[in-house]
């Protein structure tokens, strides 16, 4: 499954990996899919979320991007 697949489906919401998330982690992955969804280039606009997302939620970037290797994994049937 691709990230752009998994932003249209809002699958990341159902999932294990979000369920385990802190509550500052979820809003941080909320906010993120709202500003992909966005018209223009996919990565870069979902390298720019994670950037925007984890300096204003004051979260470590590393760990946004751990949560969508756990998503990915996770549809993927993996882990």
């Amino acid at each position: 499954m691709k990230l752009s697949q998994l932003v249209q489906s809002n699958q990341t919401f159902n999932s294990n990996a979000f369920k385990d998330l802190s509550p500052v982690m979820k809003e941080a992955i909320n906010d993120i899919i709202g500003l992909v969804k966005n018209e223009g280039n996919l990565i870069f606009n979902f390298e720019n979320a994670i950037d925007k997302v984890a300096k204003f939620h004051n979260v470590n970037k590393d760990d946004i991007e751990e949560y969508f290797d756990n998503e990915v994994n996770e549809q993927l049937g993996e882990k």
